[in-house]
């Protein structure tokens, strides 16, 4: 197998603890290792890229797709057919995948996996924290202190008082609703189909419209597809109870923005705290920077000084079943790419 991404020497060994792996790793190929992973590709030499190359094309099994590159990938699928898994290093690394644009003959040949659910824990606690602040009204807070002024004395929310509608049970989702369950909140969830999760009960898709104008709260922890695409759409804003909290954990592109800042101007939604948004980075002249009732974090809620070992700890465990032929966790959908 080898590193194909950058990744720090303890957890190259980690990997490379069971004995049964040959784990191939040339660090001066790749770039520094950051935490957030998203690297641009090494300005290698001639020599250098030809290195990479023939050490990506001699591989059974990738972790991380080369330079976090659609197309590198695909040229290392076409160039190599001993490649049998290809670990990709987002939650999210289905749309990697897709970028590829591999042949179905390719889709079944090489096995993807993802590190779903390392970035759960962070995720369900940046949704409480804006589940939290929309209760306590974080922006009226703020624009009292920026303004000096000390009262009116106004009431806050209650958790225990407030129905959230977290909108897809994913391991995301799951964790979101058992923390909100916990600090008192009627949760309810919204699923294509019944799963096991801490919620009063599970609403299907065709109903969203109508659950948004019971909740307090909605939380999205929604995979990017064509089936969630728009979810969170004109028609739901218009249907939300007025006030209430939008927070995003899950990819920008299941928000209709236009309709939502519209939503945030004439108040119907009190605040947005999003992770994620349809254009990353965020251009400049985006309404969404100056509104004031507004908090936005540059799709970084995910990441914690924990992620990367906890991304190889599951990289070694999946690798144990690999050699086990036993299934993987967290096996792309080659449909859906999620």
């Amino acid at each position: 197998m080898v590193i194909a991404t950058p990744l720090e020497a303890s957890l190259v060994e980690l990997i490379a603890r069971d004995e049964r792996l040959e784990v191939v790793w040339e660090p001066e190929l790749l770039a520094d290792p950051l935490i957030d992973w998203m690297v641009g590709p090494l300005q290698r030499t001639p020599e250098q890229q030809a290195r990479y190359e023939a050490l990506l094309d001699s591989a059974e099994v990738l972790f991380g797709v080369p330079d976090q590159s659609g197309a590198a990938l695909a040229r290392t699928v076409a160039a190599n057919p001993r490649l049998r898994w290809v670990h990709t290093i987002p939650a999210g690394g289905g749309q990697q995948v897709r970028a590829a644009r591999l042949s179905d003959a390719e889709l079944a040949r090489v096995l993807f996996t993802t590190s779903a659910g390392v970035h759960a824990a962070p995720l369900a606690e940046f949704a409480v924290f804006g589940v939290l602040a929309g209760a306590k009204r974080l922006p009226w807070l703020q624009g009292m202190q920026r303004a000096g002024q000390w009262g009116p004395r106004e009431p806050l929310g209650l958790l225990s008082e407030t129905t959230v509608l977290v909108v897809g049970l994913g391991a995301i989702g799951r964790l979101t609703a058992s923390k909100l369950t916990a600090l008192g909140c009627r949760v309810v969830g919204v699923h294509r189909r019944e799963v096991e999760a801490e919620v009063e009960r599970i609403v299907p898709v065709e109903e969203f419209a109508a659950a948004a104008s019971t909740a307090d709260a909605i939380v999205l922890a929604l995979p990017g597809t064509d089936e969630t695409r728009g979810m969170l759409s004109a028609e739901v804003l218009a249907a939300v109870k007025p006030g209430a909290t939008v927070v995003n954990v899950g990819r920008g592109t299941t928000v209709d923005e236009p309709a939502l800042i519209a939503a945030l101007q004439d108040g119907r939604v009190g605040l947005a705290v999003l992770d994620v948004t349809a254009v990353e980075p965020l251009p400049a002249d985006n309404p969404l920077w100056t509104l004031p009732n507004v908090v936005l974090a540059p799709h970084t809620a995910a990441i914690s000084p924990h992620e990367p070992r906890l991304i190889a700890e599951l990289f070694a465990e999946n690798a144990r079943r690999f050699l086990a032929g036993a299934p993987l966790l967290n096996v792309v959908n080659t449909r859906e790419f999620y």
